[in-house]
């Protein structure tokens, strides 16, 4: 008798950028979905006021976009992080 021991080939990580958006947050879910090794990120591409910060806040990737980011990460059981690029 013979066991077929071959594992069902594996989906690659994928990086999605998610901005706290719909659009970013449906393409992690989908290709949750679809079995792919999803992994959240988040530039930080700016200072917090007071902290040094010679302009104001970036429109772009506010502490709220990032808390609705790593929220919707959290539902969907992928690892998020934030990269500081300042």
């Amino acid at each position: 008798m013979t066991q077929d021991n071959t594992l069902s080939p594996r989906k690659p990580r994928v990086v999605v950028a998610m901005s706290g958006g719909v659009d970013s947050s449906v393409a992690a879910a989908l290709l949750v979905d679809q079995g792919y090794d999803v992994v959240g990120l988040m530039m930080r591409l700016w200072s917090e006021p007071g902290r040094g910060s010679r302009a104001p806040q970036n429109r772009c990737c506010t502490p709220d976009q990032m808390a609705d980011a790593r929220y919707i990460a959290g539902l969907l059981g992928i690892p998020f992080y934030v990269v500081d690029v300042q």
